[in-house]
């Protein structure tokens, strides 16, 4: 596989459907976080507990969030410009490298032996160098890329936990076209917006 092919391959994971995973781990955690008894039994607490959205299942579609939640946007940015910083490093030192190849072979046949000798051995150094690059900067990209994906997921899950626990929700669902786990959902249950336009007023806070 090429640098460009391993460098797209990179990039093609920060996707939708990645996002769903994201969002789907970030909901359960909500949930978790949501059935553990709290040991307060105040009238507040009973009240909720049985009122109309205490037993409400909603869902979020992660195709959207993906789309409308800035902080992904910005990231997927971030990496993309990343991907592209590498690509255009390591092509231009293998280009360099291809040339230096090129001047040899038309060289080679005016040159000793030992200087042969010399010159592939040299070549073929700065060959496993090239590959070290490669390898260092694929490793570098899914290091960001992990990092970049705990802060979305630790973003999504610190707000759910408090919105389902305001409105009473039990369960957060979420739904991709990318990855149906959910077949049929009322679009009356659908928390998209609410939750998109929440986690867009946190991020520009921290923003400015």
């Amino acid at each position: 596989m090429t640098t460009t092919e391993q460098m797209n391959k990179l990039l093609t994971t920060f996707s939708k459907a990645t996002l769903g995973v994201i969002l789907a781990t970030a909901a359960i955690s909500c949930n978790q976080n949501a059935s553990k008894p709290t040991g307060s039994t105040d009238s507040s607490a009973s009240k909720d507990s049985s009122s109309p959205t205490a037993d409400k299942i909603v869902y979020i579609n992660a195709d959207t969030l993906s789309e409308k939640y800035e902080y992904f946007k910005d990231i997927k940015v971030k990496m993309e410009a990343k991907v592209k910083k590498a690509q255009t490093d390591l092509q231009s030192k293998s280009q360099a490298f291809q040339r230096e190849v090129a001047d040899y072979q038309q060289k080679a046949a005016t040159l000793s032996a030992s200087e042969r000798q010399a010159t592939e051995e040299k070549l073929a150094r700065k060959q496993d160098e090239l590959g070290r690059l490669d390898q260092n900067a694929s490793a570098s990209i899914q290091q960001d890329e992990a990092t970049e994906f705990n802060n979305v997921y630790n973003s999504i899950t610190e707000y759910l936990k408090k919105h389902a626990a305001e409105k009473g929700y039990k369960m957060v669902l979420t739904y991709s076209k990318s990855n149906p786990t959910v077949l049929y959902a009322d679009s009356k249950l659908e928390i998209t917006k609410e939750v998109v336009d929440a986690l867009n007023k946190e991020y520009k806070s921290t923003k400015k």
